[in-house]
């Protein structure tokens, strides 16, 4: 089955940022730590902080010591002062746009105003805004409770954030009827708006469609009663469990969105499920073709061979003779690395991408024994070619075998921040891209290859560079798994919109170092044609950036066929020159 995924689904910028706050927190051994109320409103979020003994409190009687971390609804100023006379240190987890309602309401109470807040009554979010009314504060859900609020001078009205644009509107219009005078705020943040734009648009794209999201989520139910307005057959689903395969069966395309509060794991094993029903127009042999693709994906058969085309690529910039040797060494190092680490590492994956979790369980024995043959061909290879590049190879492959085990001793590992080598911020995409870069440029310099080392310079920060942003546009993909388990990517140290930034950088200067060294006659012509797959790269993050693509199996498949495209083109040189 055909899924289309809302651009907005997961997790909005306050509840990620949150998470960010709390995890932060966890993560750097901060116990014991508490939310002052849930955190977020999806159950299955909640139960995961609780495993990693992040607790979530409604008073703070009889707490002694630790962190308490404000829930991302804000709280009211009277529970503020409370915590702040406490001995617990505080963690403000407050949405920035939370936190400018409060403000708005604050400032205009002072002066006299009243405060009509349009939205829930009993949400966290309301009852913290209301606090903040100084008693002159009015809560109403529906354009017809207008009516009945008593008569006010002077009116300020706000939204609760995640409240239905089309509600607020209505209201609106009933409130400058009977209060002509009324300052109004649109303080509807604009995640909400998108989400629900997205809702709407679903209507003639899709056959029905399912929201992910907690039960007593208000943003989730708006979405989902937002669906159903505009006349789409929809769902209202936690997990996949929650899934009616028999009445989505009868459909061709679903559309998939989710709260505010969803995490992407939570989502991808939806969309994971829905695609995995088999629709009466679909044929027995596009399934098999479907399945034997995603086989290749999650096998890591794809990347592996990707390896094998960038090496490829790479002896024809550095002007080496092209053989099948390095290319297939590199097929047979990546694909065994990036088996075996990840069932060494078994942390974020169930996080990151479920799916691949999934499939690794399932076929644990056929990937391990594959894995370690892989090793072995490599190996061989390598002695073929000579004792210099079989003792690099090795090299190779105990290192990154190392990269996941822990190196300090158990007994004095507290006395180390870094156990492992994946725990160095950063660490993941770095070790990746040289080993990239020394499988493909370096091994053939050791194998006594005739290469000029202006020509093999150049090819290494070719495949460095390509291999680095393809890395470091998978560790944003997997940031909320690598938080989770307080892995420190690049995106977690930097933060996302500073990786973007670096990664255009070096696909800019990669770009200037492939004409500059042409020009200067360090390399051929060739590096001008691969100045394609730079730019290639650079439409991965542009389409990121944007959002024309979620993380996911056609995004990640874009990002992988850039190898292919670079092998491509010194095929095509090679045939054409």
């Amino acid at each position: 089955m055909k899924v289309k995924l809302a651009k907005t689904a997961g997790f909005c910028m306050g509840v990620r940022r949150a998470m960010e706050i709390v995890l932060a927190e966890n993560n750097k051994g901060v116990h014991p730590l508490y939310t002052y109320g849930p955190l977020i409103h999806n159950r299955q979020v909640l139960a995961l902080l609780e495993t990693k003994g992040i607790r979530g409190v409604d008073t703070i009687t009889g707490l002694r010591e630790g962190t308490i971390v404000i829930r991302a609804h804000g709280i009211p100023p009277t529970e503020r002062r409370v915590l702040k006379a406490s001995r617990l240190r505080i963690k403000d987890a407050t949405c920035p746009r939370v936190a400018r309602v409060q403000g708005i309401i604050n400032t205009h109470t002072k002066q006299g105003y009243h405060a009509v807040i349009v939205g829930d009554e009993g949400h966290p979010e309301v009852k913290g805004l209301l606090g903040y009314a100084h008693g002159r504060g009015r809560v109403i859900g529906s354009a017809d409770q207008v009516a009945r609020l008593p008569r006010m001078k002077q009116v300020v009205v706000v939204a609760q954030t995640t409240q239905a644009a089309q509600n607020f509107r209505e209201v609106v219009e009933a409130i400058q009827a009977r209060f002509p005078g009324a300052l109004i705020f649109d303080t509807i943040c604009d995640a909400t708006y998108s989400r629900q734009r997205e809702a709407q648009e679903f209507a003639g794209q899709v056959d029905g469609v399912v929201v992910v999201g907690g039960y007593d989520s208000g943003n989730t139910r708006r979405l989902v009663q937002i669906s159903r307005d505009a006349g789409m057959p929809t769902f209202h689903v936690e997990t996949e469990r929650d899934l009616d395969k028999e009445k989505l069966a009868t459909m061709e395309v679903v559309g998939v969105s989710a709260g505010a509060s969803t995490p992407n794991w939570m989502i991808k094993k939806v969309v994971r499920e829905i695609e995995g029903i088999w629709t009466r127009k679909e044929t027995a042999l596009g399934r098999w073709l479907m399945r034997a693709g995603r086989f290749l994906l999650l096998s890591n058969v794809v990347v592996a061979g990707g390896a094998f085309a960038v090496a490829s690529a790479a002896a024809v910039l550095s002007g080496r003779k092209t053989d099948m040797v390095y290319p297939l060494l590199a097929f047979f190092y990546v694909y065994a690395m990036h088996v075996l680490n990840r069932f060494l590492d078994k942390g974020a994956s169930a996080y990151n991408d479920p799916e691949v979790a999934f499939f690794y369980r399932r076929h644990r024995t056929f990937l391990i024994i594959s894995g370690i043959i892989s090793i072995i061909m490599a190996l061989a290879l390598a002695y073929s070619v000579g004792l210099g590049v079989l003792l690099a190879m090795a090299a190779l492959n105990i290192l990154g075998i190392m990269y996941s085990i822990p190196l300090v001793p158990a007994g004095i590992r507290h006395l180390w921040e870094y156990s492992r080598i994946k725990d160095i911020p950063g660490s993941k995409t770095l070790s990746e891209a040289l080993a990239w870069g020394v499988v493909s440029v370096v091994l053939p310099f050791l194998g006594n290859q005739v290469i000029a080392l202006p020509a093999a310079v150049t090819a290494f920060i070719f495949v460095f560079s390509l291999t680095y942003i393809r890395s470091a546009l998978f560790d944003i993909f997997q940031e909320q798994g690598d938080l989770i388990v307080g892995v420190e990517t690049l995106p977690i140290t930097w933060g996302e919109e500073k990786t973007l930034l670096l990664l255009q950088g070096i696909a800019i200067c990669t770009a200037i170092v492939l004409v500059v060294a042409s020009l200067v006659g360090a390399v051929g012509p060739f590096a001008f044609l691969l100045i394609l797959s730079v730019f290639s790269s650079v439409v991965c993050l542009v389409v990121y950036e944007k959002k024309w693509l979620h993380p996911g199996r056609r995004l990640e498949t874009l990002l992988e066929g850039n190898f292919y495209l670079t092998g491509l083109l010194g095929l095509v040189w090679q045939l054409w020159m």
